[in-house]
């Protein structure tokens, strides 16, 4: 189990931005993180003036008081979790409960086992406006237990691959999904991994891709990885990129925070994020889109979705962001010898001196 840092889960429920009338889900929930933080966000977001209010310590509370008109939604129908770990389970109702979340719907359930179409059939397929996850990456399923329409889009034993495709079958059309995957997602050469990178190209549109530093999972694992955005339908035309070099902590096990704006990525990354999408629902030109991110040597940066699919689908931001190096100014090698002669000389003139005490 790999549990993801709040400050990750944070950032992308803003890249996200889930409304109060939605029903989101997370097919392997673990403790609920994603679903609790959610509620934190919708209370933060759906406060009056009136409604939030400081304590003595000087920390802010949000009562979400303007989310009224949504509570029956929001207690019994707006959150799914799935997980097959029964102490998970547990501890994911009492944190939604302490979320002031009483009937979130927290199932026992395998999402890619088959048996999710005859124990929950509607939430299967075309059901939830938003999805957020950290689905498991290591191990492999038996294709006789795995659900056979998740089969059908990427033929694969790998579960981060029958992940994506469970998430992109249980998304309505028009429903948009975060997802953290393994950096091998992105540029496996295997046929499933490409026959899963052209479905979410072609046949969905992936909006955005960020790449994250390789330590933001320690302790627990050291694997790189990244988070996919994309929407149910439609078909993708470009895909933005940003590199993420640091999250505000440092990347070795103990994860200590660190000070200081170089230290922290992720709120460029969603201020970055948010001037894009507001580009893409305003009908900008490709033109326009290109004077703000067509500079692939900045952080944040968008690729031609035909020119991801001349490279195989390969979604490595590596394979398209360009690295600018710095001229490097040498001294004349005559001028290097002389002065490796001087040393030499200075070196002698000490040893003849040191044999001289002896």
């Amino acid at each position: 189990m790999v549990f993801t840092p709040r400050h990750i889960i944070d950032a992308m429920i803003a890249l996200i931005d889930p409304q109060p009338s939605d029903v989101i889900g997370d097919p392997a929930c673990g403790t609920a993180g994603f679903l609790a933080r959610t509620m934190e966000y919708l209370n933060r977001v759906h406060s009056s003036e009136a409604g939030t209010f400081q304590d003595e310590d000087g920390n802010t509370h949000y009562s979400g008081d303007l989310l009224e008109p949504y509570r029956d939604h929001i207690n019994k129908q707006m959150f799914w979790g799935f997980d097959f770990d029964t102490t998970m389970l547990r501890v994911s109702s009492m944190n939604m409960m302490l979320h002031g979340v009483n009937g979130a719907n927290i199932l026992y359930q395998d999402s890619l086992n088959k048996s999710v179409k005859e124990h929950y059939p509607q939430q299967e397929q075309d059901y939830f406006d938003v999805i957020l996850a950290n689905p498991p990456f290591k191990g492999s399923l038996d294709e006789a237990n795995t659900n056979p329409d998740v089969l059908g889009i990427v033929k694969t034993k790998k579960t981060e691959l029958l992940f994506v495709a469970h998430i992109l079958r249980a998304l309505k059309l028009g429903g948009r999904a975060a997802v953290i995957v393994p950096d091998g997602v992105l540029f496996g050469s295997s046929k499933a991994h490409q026959q899963l990178r052209k479905e979410l190209l072609v046949d969905n549109q992936l909006e955005g891709i960020i790449s994250l530093p390789s330590g933001v999972f320690k302790p627990y694992a050291g694997v790189s990885t990244a988070i996919l955005m994309f929407t149910k339908g439609g078909s993708t035309e470009r895909v933005w990129f940003y590199d993420l070099q640091a999250d505000g902590y440092s990347l070795d096990d103990k994860r200590t925070p660190l000070k200081g704006d170089g230290n922290n990525d992720l709120p460029d990354a969603i201020t970055k994020w948010k001037q894009y999408r507001e580009l893409v629902l305003a009908n900008a030109s490709s033109d326009d889109i290109e004077k703000h991110f067509g500079d692939k040597t900045k952080k944040a940066f968008v690729v031609d979705a035909s020119l991801i699919a001349d490279n195989k689908y390969d979604l490595s931001i590596n394979r398209y962001k360009e690295v600018v190096y710095e001229e490097e100014q040498y001294e004349d090698p005559k001028v290097i010898l002389k002065k490796l002669q001087a040393l030499e000389k200075e070196i002698m003139a000490d040893l003849d001196e040191l044999e001289g005490m002896l």
